[in-house]
């Protein structure tokens, strides 16, 4: 058993490419996802939706739908408002400009009185089958009042623009300023080169492989609603149906979440579905199942980014950044939620000066209100949209200088010497050896021996490009306490429960390796459990933190489990703790053969298992870095344009799974290159009519895009805020991708002879857009 245990071990520890534990289920079609449960009386809800982008409610019949065969009950904001439910509010401390506390519509989960977006829901309607249901939505009648809507930001801003709501006359939430103006003005006013671009982050839609799917029990006994959900949040989504929304202690609402088929922070905070879901199951007292269409994600789930900004950055003569200044108005939608608002106007600021020595900065972000669905949490969650402002600067000073963007970055570059590094906002690096990244970047890409494929590409008639991006980001939700439970059961499992949440990122596997670590027994002894909120409470899976928070958790308790194992075995063995020596799952008196198994231990106990409950917390956030190289081709008969090679060198600290880890950053790249190329959403500015609510009108980065990335992983600089010293990696992706290939892209239209057309680049690539930029 030790030398199978010992062997085990050593093969699937922390630093191995070890397979991922959850997919032999997933594969085999043996998943548990919310739509897989079906209990017996399951009801179905469907909801209808806003079908104008703004309008008075002047009257609801549902006395119609009441009488479709099937349908079991209709709800509205009424029958809500009557049960005592109560707004979602948005509770963040910034200001308006005017000084006046942040200002939002409180949202109903229902609409009451208005809708202010097509897709609101604004009647929830639950019968025996999903057909009735829809068809008793069809009967529902409701009398729409028109009202005038705005859904682009700069219209939504200017003055006299249609409110969203009468309590924001100017449709600003609110708005955030940062540094020294007058500083920044001076930098600008003695530099000897000024960049200004015009930069916009599209919005872009949720396009998990799950969409949002929830199912509610109640226990009329127990006076207890169980609800089962797709969700990174399990703990956070209780709180908040129970005491946000419904009105009734935390404990009275019980989640579980199962498989969950993506979440990309589209699943994070609560959504108004979610709270009307519990409240039905209590209404009609049987369970009701919501399964969103894909057109309800497209719709109501919150969509990510919508930004627009003018950015500049002043320079001395050799390159040294003197002043970096940002405006920027970012998209609530109708409804702003707290995270959107602080994605915007506090996290992607964080990251704003990167990697680079930049002390004097002038930003104002200011949240705009508008008729179109709620923004929040997407992939990178304001990193991107920072990451890009810098890097397509940086490019656009290269160029002005007639100088390498490679050299041009590292003149700028945060020295190690300087570690730990505070930026202009406050905010403090651990550790990161920038310069080192990028060298190991630029060779993994040939930087040098470009121009001889550039010359090739032009031999086939193509434009050839290259594009850099290196960068940080910042990690952790600022949530650095996890909690963990280690059981050791005596039939030969140990069972860890952690409060995040697996989600497809592969931490089911990762913590099972760290288990490995301290335990030294084989990793199918190992079995990792998430996504019950009364088992533990937590933040959840978010901002790249699973691992060096609860991973770091899953290390202390099962030091802290050995070493309860040992004053156990102590006291079976009759010897002192301090004489015992732990190895592979047995507990031995040093210098003899008198010892116990691990789990044969663990059966003695009175139970039949060792148990700890443990809470542990790191020191603060984690810095990943990385430098990301594209270059693409472009046909200048089509605009057509070809990602052709993609390499990244990245600083992630330690990795306890290089195969998880490449995967999450190319795939997180994918992500990227789809905004960068492809994906728009779409209002009719004059209807506020979305245009692009299907895969037919949204395009995606297809699995093809993916081949021949060539990824490295740089352990020489291990995170110092965490006991395994790893760093988060799951966004690192998204956020180098978007301008490396957009500078790409631009870098072959300024061999072209472009220039111009190069600076005024805009998501997304798509051959119209690119070949006007070519053609004039």
């Amino acid at each position: 058993m030790a030398d199978g245990m010992e062997a085990g071990a050593g093969r699937f520890g922390s630093g191995q490419a070890v397979r991922r534990v959850e997919d032999r289920a997933l594969l085999s079609g043996a998943g548990m996802f919310t739509d897989d449960v079906a209990p017996a009386g399951q009801t179905h809800l469907y909801f209808l939706r806003s079908p104008q982008a703004h309008a008075r409610i002047a009257a609801i019949d549902t006395a119609p739908a009441l009488a479709v065969p099937g349908v079991l009950a209709v709800i509205t904001a009424a029958d809500l408002a009557k049960a005592g439910a109560k707004p979602m509010l948005v509770s963040l401390p910034f200001k308006r400009p005017d000084g006046a506390p942040l200002t939002a519509p409180p949202r109903p989960v229902l609409a009451e009185g208005h809708v202010r977006f097509v897709g609101e829901p604004v009647a929830a309607i639950i019968a025996e089958s999903a057909a009735a249901a829809r068809d008793g939505a069809e009967a529902v009648l409701v009398d729409y009042e028109d009202l005038p809507a705005v859904t682009a930001l700069q219209a939504a801003a200017a003055p006299g623009a249609p409110r969203v709501w009468d309590g924001a006359p100017d449709n600003v939430v609110a708005q955030t300023r940062y540094g020294d103006a007058a500083a920044a003005q001076s930098g600008f006013e003695r530099a000897a080169h000024v960049v200004s671009l015009d930069l916009v982050n599209q919005r872009l839609v949720p396009a998990s492989m799950e969409p949002r799917v929830v199912l509610a029990e109640y226990d009329a006994a127990g006076d207890r609603i169980t609800v089962r959900m797709s969700s990174q949040m399990p703990s956070s989504a209780r709180d908040s149906i129970a005491t946000e929304v419904l009105g009734i202690p935390a404990e009275k609402v019980r989640v579980l979440v199962g498989d969950v088929g993506g979440g990309f922070g589209m699943k994070t905070g609560l959504y108004p579905e979610d709270a009307v879901v519990a409240f039905a199951a209590k209404q009609v007292g049987r369970p009701v199942k919501w399964a969103a269409t894909r057109l309800d994600d497209f719709l109501s789930a919150l969509h990510g980014r919508d930004t627009e900004s003018k950015a500049e950055l002043a320079l001395d003569a050799d390159g040294k950044v003197l002043a970096f200044r940002v405006r920027t108005l970012a998209n609530m939608g109708a409804y702003p939620r707290n995270p959107g608002v602080a994605i915007q106007l506090l996290i992607g600021p964080w990251v704003s000066t990167s990697i680079y020595d930049i002390t004097t900065i002038d930003f104002e972000f200011t949240a705009v209100m508008t008729n179109t669905a709620p923004t929040g949490p997407y992939r990178g969650a304001g990193r991107p949209e920072a990451i890009y402002l810098i890097e397509r600067l940086m490019d656009a000073a290269a160029r002005k200088m007639d100088l390498d963007p490679a050299e041009l970055r590292r003149r700028n570059m945060i020295a190690p010497s300087q570690m730990p590094y505070t930026n202009a906002m406050g905010q403090t690096y651990d550790s990161g050896s920038f310069a080192q990244v990028l060298d190991e970047g630029l060779k993994l890409a040939d930087w040098d021996g470009f121009a001889a494929r550039a010359a090739q590409s032009k031999a086939r008639g193509r434009l050839r490009g290259r594009g850099i991006a290196s960068f940080l980001e910042w990690t952790g939700g600022n949530v650095f306490e996890e909690r963990v439970t280690v059981a050791v059961k005596g039939d030969g499992e140990i069972e860890i429960y952690a409060t995040t949440q697996a989600m497809g990122q592969g931490i089911a596997t990762s913590y099972a390796q760290l288990a490995v670590d301290v335990f030294g027994v084989p990793l199918e002894r190992i079995r990792v459990v998430f996504g019950d909120s009364d088992r533990g409470s937590g933040f959840g899976s978010a901002g790249s933190r699973s691992l060096f928070t609860a991973g770091s958790a899953v290390k202390v308790a099962a030091d802290k489990t050995v070493n309860t194992a040992k004053d156990l075995a102590a006291d079976a063995l009759e010897v002192a703790a301090v004489d015992l020596e732990y190895r592979e799952g047995r507990l031995q008196v040093a210098g003899t053969d008198r010892g116990i198994g691990l789990f044969e231990l663990a059966a003695k106990q009175p139970d039949q298992r060792i148990f700890i409950d443990s809470t542990s917390s790191v020191s603060g956030p984690t810095w990943p870095n990385g430098t990301h190289i594209c270059e693409v081709e472009i046909d200048p008969d089509t605009g057509e344009v070809e990602v052709v090679s993609y390499t990244s060198a990245n600083d992630a600290g330690r990795v306890v799974n290089p195969l998880i880890v490449e995967g999450q950053i190319v795939g997180g790249a994918l992500q990227g290159i789809g905004q960068a190329l492809y994906e728009q959403v779409v209002y009719d500015p004059e209807t506020g009519q979305p245009l692009s609510a299907s895969f037919m009108d949204y395009a995606m980065p297809r699995a093809d895009l993916a081949w021949g990335y060539v990824t490295t992983l740089d352990q020489t600089i291990p995170c110092r805020t965490n006991p395994l010293g790893v760093k988060g990696v799951g966004e690192l992706g998204t956020i180098g991708a978007t301008p490396a290939v957009v500078n790409a892209v631009a870098d072959a239209l300024t061999r072209a002879g472009r220039p111009q057309a190069a600076a005024g680049l805009q998501m997304p690539l798509m051959p119209p857009r690119v070949w006007a930029a070519l053609h004039g």
